[in-house]
């Protein structure tokens, strides 16, 4: 199988060594500086530096896109690829809005293609871990999830950023960024989400002209009952922290720097964690220092991606990758959680319809 990688960033520095380690060549690199896409491509492995996807599907044998470019560009190019024929992966944010992303599931479908939406971390070891204990009921139904991550990514106001991360109209913003990861949780781990109610504030001292946010607060209920809240923020000073729980009547799941735990009435125990499908070491380089987390998970979505491709069985994966439709359902979480800070946090429905708050 061959493919084209379009992004120079993450594109580059994640999913061309993620497909090449599962097996998959990758033909082409698409960026719009051509110097730049050169250098990176010859660094990477890749074949070709091409500075248009149109020139890139003219390779002879490819038939895998993977779309890593800034958000607002994602449902231009991947409907492009879907009409020349490609199996496509989409990075998250998946698209603009809802409607955009129905539209990429429409054609997608109708095409017969196998379409996919850049979650890889539904592969991380510890998710993989809850997923599992998740699976087979061992906190009961769950009723209280909390995920809570601070870091000091943008706390610096000249800390460097793509230049599309803070334009709310390109898709910029932490709740695209990184919430829509836990979007994604939500909905596989709870079921549908219903209501929401969100803030999206800026904590650090960034310019107030750029109108994306780098932090989120969103409450949200599945419609199975689960109350939960997503505690974010890019723009805080410190060491990072990051602390995942999900609690129910039979039990407490918490993750932690790495570790899984789960407390019952008869105690607690750590549970088993996988190692990592590839074991990176951090990088020193800033620009690059979560690819020792992002690049085994992203491998491991490759090699389901390719099986797909393929028509073969997806094997003993205890979750599978998130298609198209997991990306609109995403999306529509999105929406709502920006329809709901537009409000001052007012309770918004998911599905669009607003949700009345009832009278203290």
């Amino acid at each position: 199988m061959k493919a084209i990688v379009v992004g120079t960033g993450f594109g580059a520095r994640v999913h061309v060594p993620a497909l090449q380690l599962a097996g998959i060549e990758v033909a082409a690199l698409v960026g719009r500086d051509p110097d730049k896409t050169a250098r990176r491509a010859a660094r990477v492995g890749a074949e070709t530096a091409c500075t248009d996807l149109r020139q890139a599907l003219a390779i002879a044998g490819t038939e895998i896109v993977v779309i890593a470019s800034p958000p607002d560009t994602h449902a231009p190019l991947a409907l492009e690829a879907i009409r020349a024929g490609r199996h496509v992966l989409v990075e998250k944010p998946f698209t603009l809005d809802a409607a955009q992303a129905r539209e990429l599931e429409t054609e997608a479908a109708s095409a017969g293609l196998t379409a996919l939406v850049g979650h890889e971390f539904r592969f991380a070891p510890e998710r993989i871990a809850v997923s599992d204990a998740l699976t087979r009921g061992a906190v009961g139904p769950p009723r209280l999830a909390t995920f809570v991550w601070h870091l000091p990514l943008v706390a610096a106001p000249d800390a460097r950023a793509p230049s599309w991360w803070f334009r709310r109209e390109r898709g910029g913003g932490w709740l695209g960024a990184s919430v829509s990861h836990f979007a994604d949780a939500a909905n596989v781990w709870f079921g549908d989400i219903a209501v929401v109610n969100a803030v999206l504030p800026m904590v650090s001292e960034r310019d107030r002209d750029l109108n994306a946010e780098d932090s989120v607060i969103i409450r949200f209920r599945s419609v199975a009952g689960c109350e939960g809240l997503i505690q974010q923020s890019a723009g805080i000073w410190g060491e990072p922290f990051q602390v995942m729980r999900i609690a129910g009547p039979a039990g407490n799941l918490v993750v932690e720097d790495g570790k899984v735990t789960l407390a019952t009435a008869t105690g607690t125990a750590d549970l088993d964690v996988e190692p990592p499908a590839v074991d990176v070491l951090p990088a020193q380089d800033p620009r690059q220092q979560f690819t020792h987390l992002e690049l085994g998970p992203a491998v491991r979505q490759a090699q389901a991606f390719r099986r797909l491709i393929a028509g073969a069985p997806l094997g003993d994966e205890p979750i599978p990758p998130a298609t198209f439709a997991d990306g609109v359902a995403g999306m529509r979480f999105l929406d709502a959680a920006r329809r709901s800070a537009a409000a001052d946090g007012a309770t918004t429905d998911v599905a669009g319809a607003r949700v009345q708050v009832p009278a203290e």
